[in-house]
């Protein structure tokens, strides 16, 4: 498929190399790797393709540039922060059209990303200037204890390709206002958006060395040697579970401070007291948010006996009267999937459950052609050892299964490992504030199918990992606390 014109000045805008120190770079062995459009299967780019020296290079500069960073003043950095902010804002349509290019997802759903990316920058940019100690009397009356926050120091980011730039300002957003320099591996399949956020930093005015950027084909092989080095102080790392444990075992050797925001299984429970139409816009909200590829995303749906048939009856006509097709094309609601693999996976799960006797009201197949789409699908009659009531489907799968009583209910959703979040819709007050406890996640979306705020806590427990991302706790990840006991 031939790139559209301005499609290409949008891929040809950005620097395509490594960017340490402040400056861009080729990879050290000089090799490179293809970024892919997954709505044609087809090559849109070569971007460098980092090794292990380029990584301790990114890792030393940072290092280097630390303690004069640290020292930065608060307002300097809020206003680095700002004026991203305003340059991402300004820049909206060309920076959605490379997300959807490189990650598939719809032109409206690329554009809501950057806005929500951008709230980072925003909302930390204020943080900044509000990073507070205390100094108070002991209970003996003798002398008197400080606090003081200081950062934490190098840091280093691993992101996913889901959320391919808000993913990277939501850690890298909280760590330049707590006056850290960090090194980010963006995923491969999606390095675009995070070159991009790099320029437009530089251009802020962020000093070299403070953000550094390495793109790789290994993860592994990059990020490994830099978190044994000493010289890390944090690790922040967002996608699977399965990579989050080993990453926590290696960090373990240097004891960094780690954040970890894992996999999903969301649970979304309707009660037959829930407005089953607000429930099924809300339903399609959390389900199709991203293609269903979030770890945010509706996993199961749980809804009571009385009103489950009307409800995956809705559920299915919506889903059906989605458009699907390549994310820049007008219309397009639903783009593919990221990779055939992926899609492999999709198709595995929902074969799966129809083999053990679930029942297909829309979709439930691949889709003829170029790309990696799946038809949106709902099912129904869910047996209960369904492999997609167990894992992570990551996406447009909606599975619904029913339960009688408000224990049930809670118990279905508190049964997984994972813990991440959950969505509940009721119209009793009382109800929703005894489920709303009683369900184990770091979040619950009550009466509304998104959570994702840059001003609120964002973050897991049980095997969605921990740490939180986001709001004024968000900050407190990339910061230390030093105590001085004071003799009078």
């Amino acid at each position: 498929m031939t790139i559209a014109t301005s499609e290409q000045s949008v891929i040809d805008s950005v620097n395509k190399q490594l960017f340490i120190g402040g400056e861009w770079r080729d990879a050290s062995g000089g090799g490179t790797l293809a970024v892919e459009d997954p709505s044609t299967a087809e090559p849109l780019c070569e971007i460098a393709d980092g090794t292990p020296e380029d990584a301790t290079a990114a890792l030393g500069a940072a290092d280097e540039m630390q303690e004069e960073w640290g020292k930065t003043a608060p307002r300097e950095r809020g206003e680095i922060l700002r004026r991203a902010f305003e340059k991402i804002v300004e820049r909206t349509d060309e920076l959605a059209l490379l997300m959807t290019l490189e990650m598939g997802k719809a032109l409206a759903e690329s554009k809501a990303e950057i806005t929500y990316a951008a709230e980072f920058f925003r909302w930390f940019s204020e943080e900044a200037v509000r990073i507070e100690g205390r100094y108070a009397v002991p209970p003996a009356g003798a002398g008197r204890m400080l606090t003081m926050k200081q950062p934490v120091g190098p840091c280093l980011f691993i992101t996913p390709w889901n959320f391919p730039m808000a993913m990277g300002t939501r850690k890298i957003g909280p760590a330049i206002a707590a006056g850290c320099t960090m090194v980010m591996k963006p995923a491969q399949q999606t390095p675009l958006s995070m070159l991009a956020l790099a320029g437009i930093l530089e251009e802020s005015g962020l000093p070299g060395g403070v953000l550094n950027v390495v793109t790789s084909s290994s993860s592994g092989g990059t990020m490994g040697p830099l978190i044994a080095d000493p010289r890390a102080r944090k690790l922040s790392f967002t996608g699977s579970t399965e990579v989050g444990r080993k990453l926590v075992a290696q960090s373990a050797e240097q004891l960094l401070r780690v954040s970890m925001e894992l996999g999903g299984n969301a649970p979304f429970l309707v009660f037959d007291d829930a407005d089953v139409d607000a429930a099924v816009e809300g339903a399609i909200v959390a389900k199709m948010r991203n293609i269903g590829e979030a770890c945010t995303a509706a996993n199961r749906f749980h809804v009571a006996g009385g009103v489950a048939s009307e409800f995956a009856e809705k559920l299915a006509k919506r889903m059906d009267a989605m458009k699907v097709g390549r994310g820049t094309e007008e219309g397009v609601e639903v783009g593919p999937l990221i990779d055939g693999d992926q899609r492999d996976k999709v198709g595995d799960l929902v074969d799966d459950a129809l083999g053990k006797g679930a029942r297909a009201l829309v979709g439930a197949e691949k889709m003829e052609g170029s790309g990696y789409f799946y038809r949106p699908t709902v099912l129904d009659d869910i047996p209960e050892d369904a492999t997609l009531l167990k894992e992570e489907i990551f996406g447009p799968v909606a599975p619904v299964a029913s339960f009688d009583s408000e224990e049930a209910a809670i118990a279905a959703a508190n049964d997984t490992e994972y813990g991440l979040v959950a969505y509940v819709y009721t119209s009793d007050l009382k109800r929703a504030l005894r489920v709303c406890e009683g369900i184990e996640t770091g979040m619950v979306g009550l009466n509304q199918g998104m959570v994702s705020n840059a001003s609120a806590p964002f973050g897991g427990i049980k095997h969605s990992g921990f740490g939180r991302e986001g709001g004024i706790e968000g900050i407190e990840e990339y910061l230390e606390t030093k105590y001085v006991a004071i003799n009078l």
